[in-house]
């Protein structure tokens, strides 16, 4: 069965790429992985942490409601989130990833870096980008 990750942080970005991810899934019989990840491990804050269960849990409604098999995963590895990303669609050989890009000047992109431009350079599966 082909397998197919999503990216999610609850933004709009991140939301565009799951309603691709689950038309996606629905049309190839494929099952959907849900994933979220914080940065600081299992130091982060519980509200934040219970905001992204919440958000994983509508997240796999929406998949189960279309009838699209799905697993949500809240990793809290300590690394960043594109870390954390190619990593799990590797462990778990993941076909196809997709992940939502959010808007950012250059000069913000220079210097912050983009988990977007971190996934589409590292993974070893095709990405697909959602604006």
């Amino acid at each position: 069965m082909m397998r197919i990750l999503v990216g999610y942080d609850m933004t709009d970005a991140s939301e565009k790429a799951l309603a691709v991810g689950l038309d996606f899934a629905r049309k190839l019989g494929a099952k959907l992985m849900v994933i979220a990840s914080l940065i600081g491990g299992t130091q982060e804050d519980v509200e934040e942490i219970k905001a992204f269960e919440k958000g994983l849990r509508m997240a796999e409604r929406k998949a189960t409601d279309s009838g699209v098999k799905c697993e949500k995963h809240l990793l809290m590895r300590g690394n960043a989130p594109g870390e954390d990303i190619v990593s799990f669609a590797k462990e778990n050989r993941a076909d196809l990833i997709v992940i939502g890009v959010k808007k950012r000047s250059k000069v913000g992109k220079l210097m912050f870096g983009s988990t977007a431009q971190y996934v589409i350079l590292e993974a070893d599966c095709p990405v697909l980008a959602v604006k």
